[in-house]
């Protein structure tokens, strides 16, 4: 028995040892904690969503969402090297206005001669332990040695699968400025960027950054934490307004009626980058459900549809590819432009006759 209990004890150490390490950031706290106490998206000690979001499904257990996922569920992934195409970003011209997705929900934008960075997971994991949430072979094709110098990074929560600190910390000398829901600064002061440079908002508040060029920060229907406590930042989605574009940056969220008035607050759109994947019936109000994606993008009135949170990493229990079979089928039986570039390739923002391929389907 003492045995037993010692061995119990020496877990827990380690355990809270491991969780003191800096990967894990930092809770907010002192003037940016009073701040986040004022929210009214804040109360009984965290953020909460517009609506009443469960984390999981009504009549699911975390038992039976755990078994599924390491005993029952056998999702494929691919066995071989994705196909990809890897687009220069220090070479672009200056005057192109372009996307270029780096898998799961990291992509680059350069538009209207601002070079933009969103959710960059550019470490070849998506966890605090670098052998698991593995990226599939050849989708991490980007390193932090490929990014120019970013005016604006865009960040939209603390999960593991979009605020990766091996890669922020690599990218912080290059990074201008920071635009995140409020709380998640201290991550970034926590590892060393300049606090000045750190634009934290919360949902509806906006900030005028340069002549013709506006954000809002928006709502989101999701959660946070990166250790045992949630909620103690806030998710986010954005409204990216330029002097040629009008963008939707999605961020993680489960549908919702935030998606209407954001689209009558703000909309038309000329592009609505929206999560498609990690889904399941489980966990429905956190991740859209396939064709939800068109449904959110008919309520913000946007022309085209980017497609992201997939490609990259296994995390539910669907196959790799059925996130991207499902929307372009869904979509083109609602005449609905959903774009699916490949890993690193160009998307022309000006052209919207542009066409990709269903490269997925010839990935075994």
């Amino acid at each position: 028995m003492a045995v037993l209990l010692f061995i119990v004890a020496i877990i827990g150490v380690g355990t809270w040892v491991f969780l003191q390490t800096e990967r894990f950031g930092k809770h907010p706290s002192g003037q940016r904690k009073l701040k986040i106490e004022q929210s009214a998206n804040y109360e009984k000690g965290g953020f909460k969503n517009l609506n009443h979001t469960p984390t999981l499904t009504e009549g699911v257990s975390y038992g039976k969402v755990l078994y599924e996922f390491f005993f029952s569920s056998k999702p494929k992934e691919p066995t071989k090297p994705l196909s990809t195409v890897k687009t220069s970003l220090k070479s672009l011209k200056a005057d192109e206005n372009v996307l270029v997705w780096m898998g799961h929900s990291s992509y680059f934008i350069q538009l209207d001669g601002k070079k933009i960075l969103v959710d960059p997971v550019l470490s070849g994991n998506a966890s605090p332990l670098s052998f698991t949430t593995r990226a599939y072979k050849g989708a991490d094709i980007y390193t932090t040695d490929d990014i120019p110098e970013i005016d604006y990074l865009f960040l939209s929560h603390d999960h593991w699968d979009h605020m990766d600190y091996r890669t922020l910390k690599n990218l912080r000398s290059k990074i201008k400025n920071v635009i995140t829901g409020i709380g998640n600064g201290a991550h970034f002061t926590h590892w060393g960027f300049n606090p000045e440079i750190i634009l934290e908002g919360d949902w509806y508040d906006s900030f005028q950054l340069e002549e013709g060029i506006e954000v809002h920060v928006t709502p989101a229907r999701h959660f946070s934490g990166r250790g045992l406590k949630r909620n103690q930042t806030l998710w986010a989605s954005f409204v990216l307004k330029t002097p040629s574009s009008s963008v939707y940056i999605g961020g993680d969220s489960g549908y919702d009626t935030h998606f209407k008035k954001i689209g009558e607050k703000y909309g038309p759109f000329d592009l609505a980058i929206l999560e498609n994947g990690q889904y399941n019936e489980s966990w429905r109000y956190i991740h859209m459900l396939p064709g939800e994606q068109l449904k959110a993008a008919n309520d913000l009135g946007a022309r085209t549809i980017f497609p992201v949170h997939s490609g990259k990493f296994t995390l539910a229990n669907h196959d790799w590819d059925e996130p991207l079979a499902k929307i372009t089928e869904l979509a083109s039986a609602n005449d609905t432009r959903v774009i699916t570039p490949k890993i690193g390739e160009k998307v022309n923002l000006n052209d919207d006759l542009q066409q990709f391929e269903y490269w997925w389907r010839s990935v075994e």
